[in-house]
């Protein structure tokens, strides 16, 4: 039965309620069976597994989480991922259920018999893993405002690890896994090293300055000469080869304009602090409140650059493909319009919705 008034906060838990409401046990293995799920992540001394005995089934379950009914933010409760394929092969004791989101409004109690974990099994080779490369958005996070125009210019992250764009929460992808990414892509092991590449990202300092710097003249010279690119080529500094090649092949693609040119790369450096401070929150290296003011900055930032989510776009998309295609125009460059595509032409999209300034 819906709860009235209660929205479900993401596409898997609307597709979650669906299924329960429709009595369809297989449609609710199929709108979890690709999707991650999180296990309460024991305390000292607390048994590794939560199982606990729910009166709403009158036997004992093991309780999971989908992401969009994760908890707020707390300092010491972490949640550890998991998926239905593991679960089905990992199960303990044929006569417990697992419970999926118990006690909440998109609760769904699965039996867990050999014959039932075989089911789980087939539903998610049938749907497969999810892919990265999706849109999501959170309606119980930030929709509107600074925090919401912030959280936007990380959106390239979250979009390719397919998590809403619009959550400070509890985990990114869960504590592990954050605080790996810190550790491994970052140096960041504490939250004296989170700061200091937060203001490194803030001030810019991770995309190549003499590309930036030619960029950035390019930019005001054509602004000074009345947007007009050839006028404006006289007098600027040479951008680098590269530079021109991908801007000419992102015109032909039809990503930029015919006379488009990009005014910036720090749209890169934008993005990957609104990930560090998602993934800093994730490994418990900052707070809510302090997270909160940083993306605000990130958003205050950007608007000193850019002037709409189209230039913030292609700045964020010559950036990666600098960092990380360097000319090949392969998988990395299709990874990076796909990202660019999505975001700018996705109704649903944050680039669309949200005013820039």
């Amino acid at each position: 039965m819906a709860t009235p008034g209660w929205m479900p906060p993401t596409d898997t838990e609307r597709r979650l309620c669906e299924a329960t409401a429709r009595g369809d046990v297989n449609g609710q293995i199929a709108a979890i069976a690709g999707e991650d799920l999180y296990l309460a992540a024991p305390l000292p001394g607390q048994d590794p597994l939560p199982v606990y005995e729910d009166p709403a089934t009158g036997g004992t379950c093991i309780p999971v989480l989908t992401r969009g009914m994760l908890p707020p933010w707390q300092p010491q409760q972490f949640f550890d991922r998991t998926s239905l394929e593991e679960l089905a092969q990992d199960w303990p004791n044929d006569k417990w259920r697992l419970a999926v989101n118990p006690g909440t409004p998109c609760a769904a109690y699965l039996a867990a018999f050999p014959a039932q974990r075989a089911a789980w099994m087939q539903i998610r080779a049938q749907v497969g893993v999810r892919p990265g490369g999706l849109l999501a958005t959170h309606f119980g996070g930030p929709l509107h405002g600074p925090v919401a125009q912030g959280l936007a210019c990380g959106a390239p992250i979250a979009v390719h690890h397919s998590v809403p764009w619009n959550e400070l929460g509890t985990a990114f992808l869960d504590h592990a896994a954050d605080a790996e990414t810190l550790r491994e892509q970052w140096s960041v092991t504490d939250p004296v090293s989170w700061q200091q590449r937060l203001d490194q990202l803030l001030g810019g300092q991770f995309v190549p300055a003499d590309t930036e710097a030619a960029l950035r003249a390019r930019h005001a010279a054509a602004t000074d000469a009345g947007a007009d690119p050839k006028q404006a080529a006289g007098g600027a500094p040479e951008v680098p080869e590269l530079v021109s090649q991908y801007e000419e092949r992102l015109r032909t693609d039809g990503l930029l304009p015919a006379d488009g040119r990009v005014a910036s790369l720090l749209a890169l450096d934008h993005a990957h602090a609104v990930g560090l401070v998602r993934w800093g929150l994730g490994a418990r290296l900052c707070a809510p409140q302090q997270a909160e003011q940083a993306v605000q900055r990130i958003g205050a930032r950007a608007r000193e650059v850019y002037g709409s989510w189209e230039e913030y776009a292609a700045g964020y998309l010559l950036g990666r493909l600098l960092a990380f295609d360097s000319g090949w125009f392969g998988p990395q460059y299709a990874a990076a319009v796909h990202l660019h595509r999505v975001l700018t032409q996705d109704p649903s999209s944050p680039w669309r919705v949200l005013p820039f300034v």
